[in-house]
Formats: structure tokens, sequence, C-alpha cells
């Protein structure tokens, strides 16, 4: 059994068949996909497709994209939200400083505002870091973001980053960027790391890992990042679908569906 730690099925890519690509990776042996709204609208998507299926939980935040968007009741109604029994996380909330689709400074204030709301909510933390390294490390320590879990979602940094994450009882998310032969900085990460401080995730419909790259991500092939690691670690597949989901249980507080 596999977990896909972070999917994004409540987007319109999934639209056309969306009750087909869960079925998938249910038969596929995926035993449950956390989704992750990253706006009101899509907070509200995921928790309904929570209460659908049995299977799949919702993580719900603001996206940096977005972070010039939050307006005065933006936080009071992620409270609200976050009072589904079926919503288990906070994010993904950080820093995009490769697209700035929102202005740095205002990025910057509102992911320490953010921490804040999930502190509050006493929910672990999927923090989005891309080309944002050390002002993401920087603000969780101020913020005592590290206290109460977490994981960098789809990491992007070196092994030096994530020790210190691993270090301060967050996990490492591997996406299927894992698969692709110029990857070589992850992989370096992975064949470190030890396998208790890791995750997979999809990110779909984003970074569908080799031989998929370039085409639309679902859960079901979160399998190809779960083998590769099992490459790099000279572990078996079985062997890493056991460790990596009970991180995500225990990170998340999910019961085993089985």
């Amino acid at each position: 059994m596999l977990v896909d730690s972070h999917a994004h099925l409540e987007m319109p890519e999934f639209d056309r068949d969306r009750d087909e690509v869960i079925q998938r990776a249910k038969k596929q042996g995926i035993e449950y996909i956390i989704t992750i709204g990253i706006q009101i609208p899509e907070a509200e998507k995921a928790i309904a497709l929570a209460e659908n299926y049995d299977f799949i939980y919702a993580g719900i935040g603001i996206h940096p994209h977005y972070a010039q968007e939050i307006g005065e009741n933006t936080y009071e109604k992620l409270e609200s939200l976050a009072s589904h029994p079926k919503v288990i996380a906070f994010g993904e909330i950080g820093l995009d400083f490769y697209r700035n689709l929102s202005p740095r400074e205002v990025q910057l204030r509102r992911f320490r505002e953010l921490i804040h709301i999930g502190k509050k909510l006493k929910l672990p933390l999927i923090i989005h870091d891309r080309n944002a390294h050390r002002e993401t490390l920087t603000i969780l320590e101020e913020e005592n973001g590290f206290n109460g879990g977490g994981v960098i979602h789809c990491f992007s940094g070196d092994y030096d980053m994530a020790k210190k994450c691993v270090d301060r009882g967050f996990s490492i998310s591997v996406p299927g960027t894992v698969t692709f032969k110029n990857a070589t900085s992850l992989q370096d990460v992975v064949k470190k790391l030890p396998l208790d401080t890791m995750i997979v995730e999809t990110d779909a419909p984003f970074l569908a890992p080799f031989p998929f790259r370039g085409k639309r991500n679902e859960p079901a092939y979160v399998m190809y990042t779960a083998k590769k690691i099992g490459e790099l670690k000279n572990r078996s597949c079985e062997e890493v679908a056991q460790q990596t989901t009970e991180n995500i249980r225990n990170l998340f507080n999910i019961p085993s569906q089985t």
C-alpha cells in the first residue's frame, strides 16, 4: 500500500475524469490521498472530495501565488474550514520566488501570518518552497514553525537544508521529479536521508514522473517515486511503501484503512 501525500484533485485538470482517476489510484494500491486546496474555493472543493471518498483527506491553505489576494475574512474562513474532521494539514503555505506571482514582501509577511494560523489550529504545516530556501528556513525558525511538525513539500533544496529540516522534526516530501535523470541533487538527498524522514507525493496534476514526464500527473503514479527511492537506497519498493505510509500516518495522524 502506498500514499499520495500531496495532490490537487480539486483542480480543473481532473474535471472530465476525476472519479476514474481516483478509482485508478485505489486499484493501484493507493491506501489514501491527501488533496490540497490552495485558495478558499479550492479548499472547499478539497473538503467536499474528502467527504465523498473515505480514503481522501484534505489540506487547506493559501499558496504563495495568491498571497496578495488574502482579504480581511480569509483567515477566519480558513479557521472555520479547518474544523472539518477530514482536514488534517494546514497548507500549502510558503514562498515562491521562482514565479513571483505575488510580490516578495507580501509573500514574506503572509507566510509568517499563516504559520501562526497553522500553529493556532494545531495542524502540521505543508510548506511550499521554490527558490526561497534561505528565507523559508529563517521564517520557520523565527516564527517557531517547526514546533508543530510538518513537511517541506516537493523538496528542491540540497542535503544540508534537508538535514536542518529533519533535525527540527520536519519530513521531506519526495516528488516524481526524483525519477528524472538530471535530478541529481534530489537523488543525493534521498540517498543520504534516513527513510523514516521521507514521504512521497505526486503534486498531481503537475510533475509527472518518468515515463509520463510532460503529461498530466495522477495519484496512481506515486508508485514510480517509491520505486526510484528504493533503487537509490537499495531497498525494496515494498519497504519504501511501508515506511513512507507509516511516516505519513504519524505526521498527519491518519488511521490505517486496513
